[in-house]
């Protein structure tokens, strides 16, 4: 890929991921670029012309089979490119299959850690890797029998094809995936393909920046630019970049007050633009239109496509009493990769949740070509970085992540109906916990979860026995998730009022119930503060669930750390410190405070 720096031009070398529809295919991308080589996504039935000039070729991960019908599209010359090739999880067992070798389903499906046995210390491909390294499983299916010229250069306990090498052709095959950060020595692995495609390290924010300013002009052209400000740092990034590029004469910034806000968070944006010089920013007050779209619903899809449609009528109505013309001026939005990926907007992605800028009127526009996403290639971390390199404060780069929802995703509602499995109902979930000596109950509630690239939509699992650790929090944590299909979440007990058992009840989004949220969330986030938690913290959303423990209600923290949102791990707090926070909230009318312990996968970051 050519691009033009300044005045000079260079080639800068690539490496292309085939996106067979994982939900990791573009963190790979993203960790290969944080090694420092540029990285493009392609589809697997791309032309072989498509792909010229790559250094080497990785093989995403995928939701389905390779014996399936309805698998992927795929180009088989692709496998001849005369450059290094990486499968990862599907990507192996397609070129295994491709190559002669046979792909059955697994008799253990791996959700979770891992123990990798390193056969070949000193080949390339593990170079740095100890004998013994933990590694994240995410399949179902394995590699039986190896094709002709393969040699395992790694197992785990259940699976013997863990890594494999073809070192005459250069390619090569893992069935655990490196790029998650559950994976300790996964960078290094990247790392050594990095190495062994022969690629220099010369991709960064400070290189991206000519590439998106000519990427922002050439789309826009002679237009204006209307941006939606949620207030989080996508949107402020975005906002801070077309004002750089284009000039405020040419931005209009719009904030609107959905109603599902943080306490003080409108007030705060205009206060924190305003102190950079940017008063091209409008704000609107919306709550009772979003709260009326939201009357009596509950499905969280349905919720989130409702407040996607009602930011771009607010929009509209706001360009009507400004008089602009929606031909002159190209609406933008501070979408990040993530956002496209759980919404299914690969070819062969599994929807996870549509996320509010991935609506229809939203796809709409862009099939018009009014749409403009500055951010759209890039990852969390790497617009923090570029918000860096724009000179934002540290103080709005870092702030922790807020959905344009808001509030919307953490307020779960419900009419109290439904059938819900109860631990009677989930085969040996009983005897399990008495063997490790825990009580808990299954929630008669549904989160969103994402598991082996798939979507679930199931119950959490809370666990009520206080004396765990944080350690055999994330050993139950996984062993749960991963043997009882019913359960995708787990979530463990900081304080109860009562030790009656959570009781269903009716809430909808209302005003009221946002307050109520609000309140809890401020809580927890002048708790982060005072105990300088929040800069350790990456982000900490408070969820109101529609259960009360003695008829008060439940509150469950899930507090994170990750760099891009695909992949997260639930962040520890001194126990003696939770002890007060569950006090405050006490005193202010919880019933009940949880402690998400679920990593992600398989729980997504937000419950819904």
């Amino acid at each position: 890929m050519q691009f033009k720096l300044n005045t000079a031009s260079y080639i800068m070398q690539k490496i292309v991921i085939l996106d067979f529809g994982g939900q990791y295919a573009h963190l790979i991308a993203n960790r290969v670029r944080r090694l420092g080589v540029f990285t493009e996504i392609h589809s697997p039935a791309a032309p072989v012309s498509e792909l010229e000039g790559a250094a080497g070729i990785i093989y995403s991960g995928g939701p389905s089979s390779v014996y399936d019908e309805n698998a992927p599209e795929y180009n088989p010359e692709i496998i001849n490119i005369p450059v290094p090739k990486l499968g990862i999880c599907y990507g192996h067992q397609l070129m295994a299959s491709q190559l002669g070798g046979t792909v059955r389903q697994g008799k253990v499906k791996e959700y979770g850690i891992a123990m990798l046995e390193v056969k070949e210390s000193t080949h390339p491909l593990l170079e740095g890797i100890p004998a013994e390294s933990q590694m994240w499983m995410s399949h179902g299916d394995v590699v039986d029998n190896l094709p002709e010229g393969y040699r395992i250069i790694a197992s785990t306990k259940d699976c013997p094809t863990a890594a494999v090498a073809f070192d005459e052709r250069k390619l090569f095959g893992i069935q655990f995936h490196p790029e998650v950060t559950h994976s300790k020595f996964g960078l290094k692995l990247l790392d050594n393909f990095i190495n062994i495609c022969g690629c220099k390290r010369e991709w960064d924010m400070k290189s991206y920046m000519p590439v998106i300013t000519e990427k922002i002009r050439r789309e826009v052209g002679g237009r204006n630019v209307f941006l939606l400000v949620s207030g989080g740092v996508d949107s402020t990034v975005a906002f801070v970049l077309l004002n750089r590029v284009l000039g405020p004469d040419r931005v209009l910034g719009l904030h609107i007050d959905n109603g599902m806000m943080r306490l003080g968070e409108s007030s705060q944006i205009m206060d924190f633009l305003k102190a950079e010089g940017m008063n091209n920013l409008r704000v609107v007050d919306a709550s009772e239109e979003f709260l009326g779209d939201l009357k009596g619903i509950t499905a969280p899809e349905q919720k989130r496509k409702l407040i996607g449609a009602r930011f771009l009528k607010v929009k509209d109505a706001e360009m009507q009493k400004l008089n602009l013309d929606p031909q002159k001026w190209m609406i933008a939005q501070g979408t990040i990769y993530p956002d496209t990926i759980e919404s299914g907007g690969t070819k062969n992605a599994d929807l996870i949740k549509t996320h509010h800028n991935r609506v229809k009127e939203v796809m709409d526009l862009m099939a018009q070509g009014l749409l403009l996403e500055p951010l759209a290639d890039l990852y969390k971390d790497e617009v923090r970085m570029l918000g860096e390199e724009l000179g934002i404060p540290k103080s709005l780069v870092w702030r922790h992540p807020f959905p344009g929802p808001g509030l919307g995703v953490r307020l779960l509602c419900s009419d109290a109906t439904g059938t819900f499995a109860s631990n009677g109902d989930i085969a040996g979930l009983d005897a399990y916990l008495k063997d490790n000596g825990i009580d808990g109950t299954a929630l008669p509630i549904k989160s969103v979860g994402v598991q082996g690239d798939g979507r679930t939509y199931a119950q959490p699992f809370l666990i009520t026995t206080g004396s765990v650790s944080w350690k055999e929090c994330e050993k139950f944590s996984t062993e749960i998730t991963n043997r009882f299909r019913e359960l995708n979440r787990v979530i463990w007990q900081v304080g109860a009022v009562s030790a009656e058992a959570p009781k269903a009840c009716v809430q909808y989004a209302e005003r009221q119930n946002f307050d109520t949220l609000r309140k809890f969330d401020n809580i927890c986030t002048e708790f982060l503060l005072k105990y300088d938690l929040y800069q350790s913290i990456w982000q900490m959303p408070v969820v109101l669930l529609p259960l009360t423990v003695g008829g008060k209600p439940a509150v469950v923290m899930r507090p994170v750390n990750s760099t891009e949102a695909m992949t997260a791990n639930f962040a520890c707090i001194d126990r003696a410190l939770l002890s007060e926070l569950w006090s405050a909230l006490e005193q202010d009318g919880a019933g009940a405070l949880w402690y998400d312990i679920t990593h992600k996968p398989p729980g997504t970051i937000e419950w819904e």
